[in-house]
């Protein structure tokens, strides 16, 4: 198995009294689509975020190729989150992705524009997300399941060697559904990315999952295959309720 692209050690986050997340160590490999599940309040947003650096950790680490990273800002961990510009057009969001990624920066100028390579790049990922005849749309104008088809789209543009999603699907109808899920389908069959999704849908972990992480009050509960982890007995307690189940 390859290094680990992303690590944590013993990361714990308290608010207050309470321990959202308690001393929780993983390892996280290219090739490899981990899915992390749990009860609601189990923690598994709150440990995503401390991952990404959207909130800060009061112990453990995050290690990102072996580096350090836990004091580094959102933007310096070099994780792709996606966020809308939603007056500009489905392209121009898309455009801007790939601008950035070609070291163009995230300029709205014309000079920009007259990059017909990046404009076609853009047209490509558009085209993967089954978004080319919204193009021209405003993002912010999408029904909520191209909108989230545009945020996977965004993240395909950036090219990370880690994605992120968290819930990817959520309000989106049956029918919706399959087309996210097709384009993270794309993203883990390259070997050399590394996906971590938090979800709840049973139907999209099985679709997804290479491996499952099961949190519950905060704490690692399982770890391994899919059908191992679902299998487990204290799994199942605390999924069917028979175990004590955190109400924060």
């Amino acid at each position: 198995m390859p290094s680990p692209s992303l690590s944590t050690r013993d990361l714990t986050i308290r608010f207050g009294g309470h321990v959202a997340v308690n001393a929780v160590t993983c390892d996280f490999h290219p090739g490899e689509t981990t899915v992390i599940v749990g009860p609601n309040g189990a923690g598994k947003t709150t440990y995503f975020n401390l991952i990404s650096g959207q909130l800060a950790a009061s112990a453990g680490s995050v290690e990102k190729s072996g580096e350090d990273i836990t004091r580094l800002s959102p933007s310096a961990r070099a994780f792709q989150l996606t966020n809308l510009f939603p007056q500009l057009s489905v392209l121009e969001n898309i455009r801007l992705a790939v601008q950035a990624r070609a070291g163009a920066g995230w300029s709205l100028l014309r000079p920009a524009l007259s990059r017909h390579d990046l404009i076609e790049s853009a047209g490509h990922y558009l085209a993967a997300a089954q978004l080319t005849d919204r193009a021209a749309m405003p993002a912010a104008s999408l029904p909520h399941g191209d909108q989230r088809k545009l945020e996977v789209a965004l993240l395909m543009a950036m090219e990370p060697d880690i994605y992120m999603f968290d819930e990817p699907t959520a309000g989106m109808s049956l029918d919706q559904a399959p087309a996210v899920l097709d384009l993270i389908a794309k993203i883990k069959s390259d070997p050399t990315k590394t996906v971590l999704l938090v979800e709840h849908k049973m139907d999209v972990v099985r679709a997804l999952a290479d491996r499952i992480i099961v949190l519950h009050n905060g704490e690692l509960l399982a770890d391994g295959a899919p059908g191992e982890v679902m299998q487990s007995q204290i799994v199942r307690d605390v999924y069917l309720g028979t175990a004590t189940e955190e109400t924060a």
